[in-house]
């Protein structure tokens, strides 16, 4: 595989998909609770480098902000998100980029890092990162109808976000492997049942539902779910996990296979 024939095929779908400005992460902090919306709607709310951006550094404020007891995830539109904009991925495979400076990693490894509550309200598609954002959240709620999906061998590549290991330990490797291998989506209601979230609440009160829990965590003493927290959850062991699942994604990115994903990509969405 030369370089430059996959870098083509991918810098044409950057075209695509920017080619309006990309909208960041709207935020409001109420109630010592820091709302963190998707909202670039029109896009389907697929997460780009400045949206990660503003969401990393939302997280880091959070962190040093005694105001911030929970944060809520949430999305404008019909979708949660649609996944990753795919633009930061060309630099990757042309070698100007390590994986690791991804601009979705370092979210990533903000998030995990993370000590305050997370909860998540998640309506619509939660494609990819959609849905393995999910598994680094302490309360999750969606919409009956949700689809949850992380299709990650449709483009040749690989889980992330450290879900090669916490999907399959939250709903069981064989649905994990339905979900990662054979691009399966589950809907809400199916979520709540492998409890992969919390509850799956009508699409009209999944707003109020979240906010309620979002609002019940942050009455609580912060220094006892931030204990809480890190005794569940080993966040070191999860960085490494990540740190590998980024090896193995960057190097997929410069096969032949995501050449050939990515060009089959490119020409659905410009039809």
């Amino acid at each position: 595989l030369e370089p430059t024939s996959l870098l083509s095929s991918i810098t044409f779908i950057t075209y695509i998909t920017f080619v309006t400005p990309p909208t960041v992460i709207r935020t409001s902090l109420h109630d010592r609770i820091l709302h963190l919306t998707f909202a670039r709607a029109e896009k389907k709310n697929a997460l780009n480098s400045a949206m990660y951006e503003a969401l990393t550094q939302a997280l880091i404020d959070a962190e040093g902000n005694s105001d911030v007891h929970a944060v809520l995830f949430d999305a404008e539109g019909d979708t949660f998100t649609a996944g990753n904009d795919l633009s930061e991925f060309a630099a990757v495979a042309s070698g100007a980029l390590h994986p690791s400076e991804l601009q979705a990693v370092k979210f990533l490894d903000v998030l995990t890092r993370g000590t305050k509550p997370y909860v998540a309200a998640v309506q619509g598609a939660a494609v990819g990162i959609g849905t393995t954002l999910l598994l680094h959240c302490d309360l999750v709620y969606v919409a009956q109808d949700a689809r949850l999906s992380t299709p990650f061998a449709n483009l040749a590549l690989v889980p992330e976000a450290g879900s090669s290991v916490l999907l399959p330990a939250r709903i069981g490797h064989v649905r994990a492997c339905a979900m990662f291998a054979l691009g399966e989506s589950i809907d809400g209601r199916t979520a709540a049942s492998l409890g992969l979230v919390n509850e799956a609440v009508p699409a009209s009160e999944l707003g109020p539902r979240a906010l309620a829990a979002a609002k019940a965590l942050a009455s609580k003493p912060i220094g006892a779910l931030q204990a809480t927290k890190k005794l569940m959850r080993d966040a070191d062991a999860i960085r490494a996990i990540m740190a590998r699942e980024v090896e193995v994604f960057g190097e997929r990115l410069k096969t032949v296979e995501a050449r050939q994903a990515f060009e089959a990509f490119a020409k659905r969405s410009v039809r």
